[in-house]
């Protein structure tokens, strides 16, 4: 599903390097937490599989497509293919909950009788169809960060990727979202989440790799947060 060789990102802005000789294999279905302090490299590999960067060097395939060797045309169709959720969920202030969700498929030309089937469908996966007319500032955090995950799943892509999920919401609302994850999860698609959230992965005990200046220095079938006897500083 998810392939790294090799891969290394610097920045040649300031030289940095953010990735170093990665090597990841994600399988499809696999639930992946991402970890490690700021810095680390966690965002520069989640903008990688997008292709919002590209890697200096190695090799990146993403369901079945080589993403370093993809033409500007082609990047649309890639990013059709993965759903993505952001901290700061990233609404349309000015659209209703229906329209943000609806909009992800107005992009691929979805027929309006799919769409509006979908978009109730993920509505009430998420447990905010009762909401469909509110606007993003009528929402809580938590109800918000529900209708990202509704945008991000209604094309019914194969790899979700999120990038610190629950980092503006509180602990009993990051549970409730955690659990839409699962079910997500359980329905067959690969989820990648980076993470501060030690909790969360902790009692999820799922795969985890641990990146650290660059580097992955654990990857574990089914890991916590931290490594045994350590802590974040």
């Amino acid at each position: 599903m998810i392939h790294l060789h090799n891969v290394t990102k610097i920045y040649k802005q300031n030289n940095v390097t953010a990735l170093e000789d990665i090597n990841i294999d994600i399988e499809k279905g696999e639930f992946v937490f991402i970890v490690g302090t700021s810095g680390s490299g966690k965002s520069t590999l989640m903008k990688l599989l997008m292709r919002e960067e590209v890697a200096t060097a190695g090799q990146i395939i993403v369901d079945g497509k080589n993403v370093n060797n993809l033409k500007p045309k082609e990047i649309p169709y890639l990013r059709r293919a993965l759903g993505v959720i952001f901290q700061d969920f990233r609404l349309l202030e000015d659209r209703t909950v229906y329209e943000n969700v609806a909009f992800a498929m107005q992009v691929i030309e979805a027929p309006r009788h799919i769409m509006q089937k979908s978009v109730n469908t993920v509505l009430d996966i998420v447990g905010i169809r009762d909401k469909m007319k509110h606007f993003p500032g009528q929402l809580s955090g938590g109800e918000q960060q529900r209708v990202a995950i509704a945008r991000a799943i209604v094309n019914d892509p194969k790899i979700v990727i999120a990038d610190e999920p629950t980092g503006n919401l509180d602990p009993e609302t990051s549970w409730d979202i955690m659990d839409i994850f699962q079910r997500i999860n359980a329905a067959g698609t690969t989820i990648i989440m980076a993470t501060h959230d030690k909790t969360i992965v902790d009692h999820m005990y799922r795969r985890v790799i641990e990146l650290e200046h660059g580097h992955i220095v654990r990857d574990e079938s089914r890991g916590a947060y931290e490594k045994f006897g350590e802590k974040w500083s």
